[in-house]
């Protein structure tokens, strides 16, 4: 099983080093990605929720790691992150199970590092 809270760390190093490369793809990104998450007419756990569910259909290892991270510091539930696997499931059937698995293991491990 991949150790999800190492994983987190491992490419938030790598993302860093990339934005030396890419400085200005990097920073872009980092906008884009602060500007669609901020709150508005939804607020940043159900955003955080809706890019789970996204980043398990389209079988993001990366992205389910984020995900799962960040919306459980907006205050996701553990209900609410397995019903946004469920929704990720019917939407991408049989390898979203095998995915909707890894979200499921990364929340596991980050309870029990107490985020």
């Amino acid at each position: 099983m991949k150790n999800f809270p190492e994983h987190y760390k491992e490419i938030n190093e790598w993302m860093k080093k990339l934005g030396m490369d890419i400085p200005e793809v990097m920073q872009g990104f980092g906008m884009l990605h602060k500007s669609a998450t901020k709150p508005g007419a939804l607020d940043g756990k159900t955003k955080e929720l809706i890019a789970l569910g996204i980043a398990v259909t389209v079988r993001c290892d990366g992205c389910i790691t984020f995900h799962v991270h960040d919306a459980l510091k907006a205050g996701a539930s553990k209900q609410e992150i397995a019903e946004t696997v469920a929704v990720a499931i019917l939407m991408g059937g049989g390898p979203s199970v095998m995915y909707g698995v890894e979200a499921m293991q990364a929340l596991s491990q980050y309870e029990e590092q107490g985020l």
